[in-house]
């Protein structure tokens, strides 16, 4: 938002208090459309999350990426996850949705689903560096934005996980 004094009126005494306002927003097609997921497991009875770690970033986070022209947001979240981790993956539930800016100064809405863990083997990419499977605790102190720490908090809520795995 751009914020400018305006002082239109002739005379000796300055406009106290007038401002005009200039708001630029962005068109729809301007927000960067993602999707990721929260990819669960129980492992000995106990509940493991799967936290990626990004070179690129030096984060970690939830695996997620943008959309592809003509995909949904669900198809982009097992795309992005199964590129990401090497794990096919089943939807379980939507859980949430974050907005930000990314780091290029476009806005980003990402959506993410609870998706239970299926085939498959993590190996190094481009993209991604480290997986850990993570009780929520660690998953917790480990995430670097506070948007992921809020989603895997829905998640942990005591009457959610229990239904999913």
């Amino acid at each position: 938002m751009i914020v400018r004094n305006s002082n239109r009126r002739g005379g000796s005494l300055p406009a106290v208090g007038r401002r005009e306002m200039i708001v630029e927003l962005h068109r729809p097609n301007d927000v960067v459309q993602a999707a990721g997921g929260l990819l669960i497991r129980r492992e000995h009875g106990e509940l493991e999350i799967a936290v990626v770690h990004r070179p690129e970033h030096q984060d970690w986070s939830f695996p997620k990426g943008k959309l592809e022209e003509g995909e949904t947001f669900e198809m982009g979240a097992l795309r992005e996850v199964k590129e990401e981790t090497g794990i096919t993956c089943r939807l379980l539930r939507f859980i949430g949705h974050t907005e930000y800016v990314d780091r290029k100064g476009r806005p980003k809405a990402v959506a993410y689903w609870v998706m239970a863990a299926g085939t498959g083997t993590f190996s190094p990419n481009e993209e991604v560096d480290e997986l850990r499977w993570m009780s929520p605790t660690g998953a917790a102190r480990l995430l670097s934005y506070e948007r992921d720490q809020e989603l895997l908090a829905i998640l942990t809520a005591a009457d959610q996980v229990d239904p999913l795995v």
